[in-house]
């Protein structure tokens, strides 16, 4: 080999560092802009502005009241489990762990349904203008796509296997649904018109959650054989 050829040999970026570095970047960039429209909305909120969730202002609501209903949204927290991992990997690209396995997988399966429900199903419910559009646009538009991407681009993987799945399917997507009726029935407010038992009655709202339960799970196994298939990111 000769002296020029092994300058140029040292000098080449190694492919675990290239791929770290992206990684690194991107989820940084992806938590950043959560995290800026999760304090926007936060703000508008507390200032009596437009809850982009619902597509309208409750100021009648004592704050707290509204504080809570912003976190039972399926939709902001979706987005904090992807701004919690996405921190995780701007931190340690190769990062791994049991229950992180599982918050990933649910940070990634939770964002995705955001996306598709909203496009599907809410996003004609909803026009928000002025700092709500850029929030709306971060919560609905962005994150969801780059999360995915950023799933597909640096993974890492493997880390989706079976035991992942069926906790990340059990647990969370479980405890909210549960939740939401259960505050439902207290409090006669739902986050979504699709499961709002006062209009729908139970049986139609129930019906409505286990079908975004099946929804996930389609989602789980397809990430499944995409994190089988795809190239292992680097040691």
């Amino acid at each position: 080999m000769s002296t020029e050829a092994a300058h140029a040999n040292t000098d080449a970026p190694r492919p675990s560092t290239a791929w770290s570095t992206g990684s690194r970047v991107w989820h940084a960039l992806l938590a950043a802009m959560i995290a800026a429209a999760l304090i926007t909305q936060l703000v508008l909120l507390i200032t009596g502005g437009a809850d982009v969730n619902s597509g309208h202002a409750e100021t009648q609501a004592p704050l707290g009241v509204r504080l809570l209903r912003l976190f039972s949204y399926f939709t902001v927290q979706s987005n904090v489990f992807v701004l919690a991992v996405a921190l995780t990997l701007a931190l340690n690209p190769r990062r791994d762990g049991r229950g992180w396995r599982v918050a990933r997988l649910d940070a990634l399966l939770g964002i995705t349904i955001t996306g598709v429900v909203f496009d599907l199903l809410l996003a004609r419910l909803v026009h928000p203008v002025g700092a709500a559009w850029w929030v709306n646009l971060g919560f609905h538009r962005l994150a969801p796509l780059m999360a995915v991407l950023g799933w597909l681009l640096f993974g890492p993987r493997p880390r989706v296997d079976w035991a992942s799945v069926a906790k990340a399917l059990s647990i969370w997507p479980v405890l909210w649904i549960a939740y939401t009726f259960v505050h439902g029935a207290i409090t006669d407010w739902y986050p979504y018109p699709f499961l709002d038992v006062t209009e729908l009655g139970f049986g139609a709202a129930f019906r409505n959650a286990l079908l975004v339960l099946v929804v996930a799970a389609v989602l789980a196994v397809i990430a499944k054989a995409l994190d089988a298939k795809l190239k292992p990111t680097p040691a």
